[in-house]
């Protein structure tokens, strides 16, 4: 394993984070508390010190796990936790973003994880109620006064991204440093805004849903046989999907590796942007999988035919703006040291 600062700042974080969304069976799927400590063990005998959970996760079993597993070495491990979700039942109207439930949210996560701070904590939905001044006031309170080192955001529109970030540079307060969004060769879709953000920003890309609930494994391609959070449905896949995933599987046996192993690669390896990816499994011997990633990389040769089967339509104003003569005249080729 090795090792990157986050965005712009000091904070060094090994190249993959483990997400524990799966530390916990309260949700009817995940894994026990044995088995996530063989998990956790396994990422930190590997340089692993990037520990991702949320105050809503399992409802806090997952917390109240990473507590019992980073205790003996708390100061080791970087651990991010969010906040803004709650119960889909819950009868109180104060979650989301507010400063309220920030609060009431870091405290539970401080306490469940027997710690007096979080290394990261997360803006995790934005809720399109919360003033951005009220929400980027209170994280920086929260760093303030000790509870919390730096800030990130996660499933925000760029626009608000900005905006926080705009105002913490004006006002002193603290930035952003990380963007967690979903992303995959089955789902580009933040390559049309949220990336040149996070880019612009010089924010760190912690991307989620790398092999899509499974589908970038290749089980589906033959009959499930195991159990599967996705309802059939959503088993039925695109063209453009069956497509990407057929690309995928020739790639990987080219390389000699999993299909899972090339998915995750393939979002490591992204050009021009910090990625970090996190990983999620409900097993050991998956996670050890995972885990191999670190060991190769994708030639030039195979990302180009993974680039070129998993393509999106960028749209307006992209394919408005780049290499437009009227904006660069003909010398558009010859200009080094370009942005994009």
């Amino acid at each position: 394993m090795r090792y990157r600062l986050l965005g712009r700042s000091g904070l060094r974080v090994s190249e993959l984070c483990l997400g524990t969304m799966t530390f916990g069976e309260t949700w009817g799927w995940g894994a026990s508390f044995e088995e996530s400590q063989k998990m956790f063990e396994l990422f930190a005998n590997d340089g692993g010190n990037f520990i991702d959970t949320s105050v809503n996760y399992t409802d806090g079993t997952s917390e109240e796990y990473v507590g019992r597993l980073i205790h003996s070495n708390r100061d080791y491990f970087v651990v991010a936790s969010k906040y803004s979700l709650t119960k889909p039942n819950s009868t109180d109207p104060n979650s989301g973003n507010s400063r309220k439930n920030m609060m009431k949210s870091v405290e539970t996560s401080l306490r469940r994880l027997n710690t007096d701070h979080l290394d990261l904590l997360y803006l995790h939905m934005w809720d399109y109620m919360t003033p951005v001044e009220e929400v980027v006031r209170g994280m920086d309170d929260l760093v303030r006064q000790g509870k919390v080192n730096y800030l990130a955001v996660s499933d925000t529109p760029d626009w608000i991204v900005a905006e926080a970030n705009t105002l913490a540079n004006f006002h002193g307060w603290s930035p952003f440093i990380g963007y967690q969004i979903p992303y995959s060769l089955l789902d580009r879709a933040v390559e049309r805004a949220i990336l040149p953000a996070a880019r612009h920003w010089g924010m760190a890309v912690l991307p989620w849903g790398i092999l899509e609930a499974g589908i970038l494994t290749g089980k589906f391609l033959e009959k499930v046989s195991e159990p599967t959070r996705l309802k059939p449905a959503e088993l039925q896949l695109s063209e453009r999907a069956m497509k990407v995933i057929h690309e995928l599987k020739q790639v990987a046996d080219e390389a000699g590796r999993l299909m899972s192993q090339t998915a995750i690669n393939w979002v490591r390896q992204r050009p021009d942007l910090q990625m970090i990816p996190i990983l999620g499994a409900r097993s050991e011997a998956q996670l050890q999988d995972q885990l191999e990633v670190l060991d190769w990389q994708l030639s030039p040769e195979h990302i180009q035919r993974l680039d070129a089967a998993s393509a999106i339509d960028m749209g307006f104003p992209h394919d408005f703006l780049l290499g437009n003569r009227y904006l660069y005249g003909s010398t558009f080729d010859k200009i080094d040291d370009r942005h994009w």
